[in-house]
Order: structure tokens, then C-alpha cells, then sequence
């Protein structure tokens, strides 16, 4: 998925594993709708909502969330009560 250092962001869940809850949480709820019926078959965004997200976030479709920036969106994510 592009605009996300997995790597970086896999190595600070490590250092930090009472993040990991609330940063999964918040990429769950990124999922497209009946995300099982289409390949790959993973829970991942709409790539028309992922663009989107990542323009209003960084200012470009191919921007790069930092580490530090995916943690805090997740953290604000979890203070609001909308979601799925």
C-alpha cells in the first residue's frame, strides 16, 4: 500500500505494542465495504478512498504518512465515535 513505511511503522508496533490495537483498528476501519468478494481478498481500502485520504493528509495522492503521523491519525481516529 502506498503512502505507508510498513516496515518503519511494523518496527515502532514492536517498540510499542499497547499502540498496535489502536492503529489496527483504525486501518480496519479504512476497509472498502464486502472486501471479501473482490482480489486479493484482504481487507484493504478503495484505492479511490485511499487517494483521497492520502490528499487530505499529505497533499498528495503519492505522498508518505511518517511513522509518527500514522500513530497520531490512529490515536485521533480512536477519539471520535463515528466509524463502522
Amino acid at each position: 500500500m502506498n503512502g505507508i513505511d510498513l516496515t518503519g511503522l511494523g518496527r515502532y508496533l514492536l517498540r510499542h505494542p499497547t499502540v498496535a490495537p489502536v492503529v489496527l483498528l483504525a486501518g480496519w476501519r479504512l476497509r472498502a465495504n464486502k472486501w471479501w468478494r473482490h482480489a486479493p481478498f484482504l481487507p484493504l481500502p478503495d484505492q479511490k478512498y485511499w487517494n483521497f485520504r492520502m490528499m487530505t493528509a499529505t497533499g498528495s495522492t503519492d505522498g508518505v504518512m511518517s511513522v509518527r503521523e500514522i500513530v497520531d491519525a490512529a490515536r485521533w481516529s480512536s477519539r471520535q465515535r463515528v466509524g463502522r
